[in-house]
């Protein structure tokens, strides 16, 4: 099953006109988020290559089927509780666009985040680890 969410033109236009996390007043009652939170995460990168996780490399732990036409991430699961949850829209500072969690990791990852980067592994090696600001709706 492919993850597929509306996100309405008018929203995009909101992020691009924003700051990273700001969510701008004018608009507030069009941005169907609200406000955005803010945290720092370390952030890696994965491929749906064999030899990456356990089982089909394209599966996500929520059973969703990974596109590469898709910007998604995969969370720790400590972040949960922090209010990011399957199919929460994600700003990475640094990246353009709006990611979408739609995979969990492993119990022993603690705030972090992987950026599923498709099959394209020289990108994700380059990516590495780093830590990043990321921001996500205040629900």
């Amino acid at each position: 099953m492919l993850l597929k969410l509306p996100i309405p033109a008018f929203f995009l236009l909101v992020v691009l006109a924003t700051g990273f996390c700001d969510s701008p007043t004018e608009l507030a009652a069009q941005d169907p988020y609200g406000n955005w939170k803010s945290i720092t995460v370390t952030a890696t990168a994965y491929n749906s290559v064999a030899g990456q996780g356990v089982g089909n490399p394209r599966l996500t732990a929520w059973g969703d089927t990974l596109n590469p036409k898709v910007q998604s991430i995969a969370i720790s699961r400590d972040l949960l509780r922090q209010g990011l949850d399957y199919g929460t829209p994600v700003k990475i500072k640094g990246l353009e666009g709006i990611f979408v969690v739609n995979d969990k990791m492993h119990s022993r990852w603690e705030k972090k985040i992987d950026i599923y980067m498709g099959t394209d592994q020289q990108k994700a090696l380059e990516w590495g680890s780093r830590e990043v600001e990321i921001c996500y709706p205040d629900n």
